[in-house]
């Protein structure tokens, strides 16, 4: 079973407001990607120690596009992936005690592309922590949707990195 603590709760003031949404500026406060490997444009839905919805706005000016199938420009599967760990990295760094903590990618299981990402996509992915033991070791599953339709889904694992 998890040993995952929900972030305490204040009923003491009717005017307590949970932080649903974040920026960009927001996510480079809380995560240390930078270009180019942030990868994350925006946090759209945020529940406290449960899970986040982030989106990634796909465009021809990225990095990668020039050496990856030039012809054909498709998002890298590593970083589609990448892109579901960053918002993963959201929701343990809003964890309670864990501001600052980075928590590292540790390994991905039961990954499966389901369509290609390309330039003109927005990547809306869904990341929701299952386990998180000792606060150091954390599993989490995610998907990857394009107008509806799945593009990525599986299994990430983070280890604390002190």
């Amino acid at each position: 079973m998890s040993d995952v603590t929900a972030p305490p709760v204040d009923n003491s003031s009717e005017n307590t407001t949970i932080q649903t949404t974040f920026t960009v500026q927001e996510i480079r406060e809380l995560l240390p990607h930078r270009y180019p490997f942030a990868l994350v444009d925006r946090i759209i839905d945020y529940e406290p120690g449960k899970k986040a919805v982030g989106i990634k706005n796909v465009t021809i000016n990225e990095p990668f596009f020039p050496g990856h199938i030039p012809s054909l420009p498709i998002m890298p599967g590593v970083l589609i992936v990448e892109s579901m760990a960053q918002v993963g990295g959201i929701v343990l760094t809003l964890l309670p005690g864990m501001k600052g903590v980075f928590f590292a990618f540790a390994g991905i299981d039961k990954v499966r592309f389901r369509r290609q990402v390309i330039p003109g996509d927005q990547l809306v992915m869904t990341v929701e922590l299952l386990t998180l033991k000792r606060n150091r070791i954390a599993k989490m599953k995610g998907e990857g949707t394009v107008d509806g339709e799945l593009a990525v889904q599986g299994e990430m694992l983070f280890s604390r990195i002190d």
